[in-house]
């Protein structure tokens, strides 16, 4: 019996229908029974000499093949699989890293300098950067006076885009957050066992909000080799920036701002983490700084992909099945055709 123990069922729920196999078997052995009437005649002295022959005994072996049949099909319906390979995996070395995103989502993000604006602007490119790290597993962490994550570390490419078009401004307090929008990153990567871990900071400020320090953040992410890249995003002097909301239309009221952007933190934060200071002045800028950074960070990492697709070999017992039902068809046809 060791061949069953190679097979498992993907749905041995039907396996239960084997239990109609005896139960039709004494079905058939009852209407054969009653299947024959019979001839009451004086005497059976004309009879004597003649010899039955063995066919009429054979009689239930088409049926044997009958209930033969309907077994094979109902292990077939079961769809038995090798389960000797149930256990394998394979395994992979590629290209990948475990990457966070962290995006400033202040009201200052919604200045025009950018199209449509800063905010927009990020999460676009974003999405690009996203859908070209095919191995790797990428999280999202949104700040703006508070932060928070908006996608955990996932290898799920979709869901990750999906995030980022989701991702609004104006969810939680205002302010700008830097410290913690790093410190919120690195909690995300730092029970990572990759081997590259990085920080992909973007904002168009100055922390102004927080409990943490964004160099005391950066402390922390050094702790963990995680490296921080840091892109400061804004045009050069000044830009159209919403400042206050209409009354009576509920849309922003915009005016030209000095556009600050605290370069001398982010330039000291990406050196102490190992990493790089990038400034995006416009749409163009700010998608060369995504690929920059795309070639910057390769590093190999193994992954083991178990075999779930295990082989299906319902066929065999299909193909036996048919030709047991051809045979008796044939024999019925032919040898068994006088006593069917």
């Amino acid at each position: 019996m060791n061949w069953i123990k190679t097979y498992q069922f993907a749905h041995p729920q039907f396996l239960w229908l084997l239990l109609l196999i005896p139960l039709l078997a004494v079905f058939y052995a009852y209407y054969k029974s009653k299947k024959h009437n019979t001839l009451r005649i004086s005497t059976i002295e004309g009879f004597n000499g003649v010899e039955s022959g063995y066919l009429p005994k054979l009689g239930w072996f088409y049926t044997l093949l009958r209930l033969s049949a309907l077994t094979l099909f109902i292990i077939a319906l079961a769809r038995p699989q090798l389960s000797s390979e149930a256990d394998s995996y394979i395994e992979h070395h590629k290209e990948g890293i475990d990457i966070v995103i962290a995006l400033d989502a202040s009201g200052s993000m919604l200045a025009l300098d950018f199209k449509p604006n800063r905010f927009e602007a990020a999460k676009e490119v974003a999405k690009e950067f996203v859908a070209n790290r095919k191995n790797d597993r990428i999280g999202l962490v949104i700040f703006e006076g508070e932060a928070y994550t908006q996608c955990p570390l996932t290898s799920d490419k979709k869901i990750v885009m999906e995030l980022i078009d989701e991702a609004e401004q104006g969810v939680v307090t205002e302010g700008t957050a830097i410290g913690m929008g790093l410190a919120t990153a690195v909690n995300r990567l730092r029970e990572s066992k990759a081997k590259s871990k990085v920080v992909i900071l973007l904002t168009d400020g100055v922390n102004n909000s927080g409990k943490i320090h964004p160099l005391a953040a950066a402390e922390i992410a050094k702790q963990f080799n995680i490296r921080v890249y840091t892109i400061g995003i804004g045009t050069n002097g000044k830009a159209k920036t919403p400042v206050a909301i209409d009354p009576f239309t509920g849309k922003y009221i915009y005016d030209y701002v000095d556009v600050e952007i605290d370069e001398e933190t982010l330039k000291q934060i990406s050196k102490m983490t190992g990493g790089q200071y990038f400034r995006a002045t416009d749409n163009k800028k700010l998608k060369e700084i995504y690929q920059e950074i795309d070639k910057l960070e390769k590093d190999k990492i193994k992954t083991i992909e178990y075999e779930v697709d295990l082989p299906e070999k319902s066929f065999p017992f299909l193909l036996i099945g048919f030709l047991l039902i051809l045979l008796e068809f044939t024999l019925k046809s032919t040898i068994f055709k006088s006593i069917s």
